[in-house]
């Protein structure tokens, strides 16, 4: 059965790199990601228009290529997170929490008895079609399914020392606009209150055996966080890089 290096190197101290995955839906795109060298990228099924299908066929892909696919799901639901590790995703990003209580009952969600209450539903493409008992397929499942908690507004900022205490969590990736707007300064990704909530953050990850992250815009912000230890880092999405090169290569032919 396939090990999740992704959560391996996060635990282990390694940075991690991915970007967001927002508009898209060929599948193909995580080759070209895994290509590039990123080691993950989260599926954004929040605000993204992705179906189940979509989401599916992404999922598998991913996989196949050697990049960690992550599903970002549209809210703190059973069914939209279960059904997301059913269709092959790596892991789970959770947006908006800041219910400690919710996040502790959101985490036995993703796990099957005796650790959480997660229905069984695996399949022999899950496992690689190895022949494994049920029992090892729930304890390799457990063990290697990932879930990254979002930070992103004040309030959160405020309540991390109890939701980083909720079992579980593997890596938090903070999010920077719904952050910079719930402090007052949309947009503003550098500004002393960002800097500040996102490093507390990070001191508390660390206090609690998670690995912090944060998804960022440009390379600049990247290399920001990067130097200020955030190991689980993402950058631009699969839209925002075909932009961006399309802008480049006209620039550089007009």
């Amino acid at each position: 059965m396939r090990i999740n290096t992704v959560k391996k190197a996060l635990a282990e101290g390694r940075l991690q790199l991915g970007c967001g995955w927002s508009n898209l839906r060929s599948p193909a795109i995580a080759r070209i990601l895994a290509a590039a060298g990123f080691h993950w990228t989260y599926v954004d099924a929040e605000h993204g228009g992705f179906g189940i299908e979509s989401l599916q066929d992404i999922c598998r892909d991913a996989v196949s290529a050697g990049i960690s696919p992550l599903v970002r799901v549209a809210d703190l639901q059973y069914s939209l997170i279960a059904r997301a590790l059913d269709i092959g995703a790596d892991g789970i990003v959770l947006p908006r929490v800041e219910s400690p209580e919710l996040l502790e009952r959101t985490v036995s969600w993703t796990k099957y008895p005796p650790v959480g209450i997660r229905g069984y539903g695996l399949t022999p493409l899950h496992l690689n079609h190895e022949a494994v008992t049920i029992a090892q397929a729930i304890e390799h499942m457990n063990a290697n399914t990932m879930l990254v908690l979002q930070i992103e507004t004040r309030r959160a900022v405020e309540a991390r020392e109890e939701l980083l205490s909720v079992p579980g969590i593997d890596a938090v990736m903070m999010g920077p606009v719904d952050l910079s707007i719930s402090l007052g300064v949309p947009g503003d990704f550098q500004h002393p209150k960002m800097v500040e909530a996102m490093e507390s953050v990070r001191d508390a990850c660390l206090r609690h055996g998670v690995a912090p992250g944060t998804q960022t815009r440009t390379p600049e912000l990247a290399r920001f966080w990067k130097e200020r230890g955030m190991k689980f880092l993402g950058c631009g999405t699969e839209a925002a890089m075909l932009l961006e090169r399309a802008r480049e290569l006209v620039r550089q032919l007009t």
